[in-house]
């Protein structure tokens, strides 16, 4: 029969700084991963192209010069445009994006929300906090918690992610579920 080392003070603590701090290293390398791959995403997203805007005087600004031809989508149903080609009459060119501007209809994905998670988040989307919703819908503040994430669910499952409330109130708006009126 061997006998086990006995308890060593001075090195298992070590041992256990040891490990906190390969932990710790462990944690800041995936933070620095998903920001790095985040940083990736973002660079290689194409921006939607903003409308043109009129000037002084109603004249078209030169540099929204663009000929709308729609060329995709991004998540959340942003309609992407190719910008124009050099030298393009900008006139004809504000003319050709204002008709297919109009002629492209957004088919937003809705998702399938009950009649309680549309009460949910409309009332906590016109009340200050979770916990002044449940009161008002008088239900407990872990079940309005419980709604908020589904409805976040379903809305990331169409690929329309919502995380926050800002993120919320678009969706909300987008779907004809609350009006800005309403805000």
């Amino acid at each position: 029969m061997t006998a086990a080392a006995p308890w060593n003070q001075i090195t298992r603590p070590l041992d256990e700084v040891r490990r906190s701090e390969e932990a710790a290293r462990r944690r800041a390398e995936q933070t620095a991963a998903r920001r790095q791959r985040a940083l990736a995403e973002l660079t290689a997203r194409r921006l939607a192209v903003p409308a043109p805007t009129v000037g002084v005087a109603g004249a078209p600004r030169p540099d929204f010069d663009f000929a709308a031809r729609p060329i995709g989508r991004l998540p959340g149903g942003v309609v992407v445009f190719e910008p124009a080609q050099a030298g393009a009459d900008a006139q004809a060119a504000a003319a050709e994006t204002a008709r297919l501007v109009e002629a492209v209809e957004l088919d937003l994905p809705r998702p399938a929300l009950t009649t309680r998670e549309v009460e949910v988040l409309r009332t906590w989307l016109l009340l200050d906090s979770k916990p002044a919703v449940g009161a008002e819908l008088r239900i407990s503040l872990g079940t309005v918690n419980t709604h908020l994430t589904r409805i976040r669910a379903k809305y990331a499952d169409l690929g329309r992610p919502a995380p926050t409330k800002a993120g919320l109130v678009a969706r909300a708006v987008q779907d004809d579920i609350i009006s800005l009126d309403e805000l």
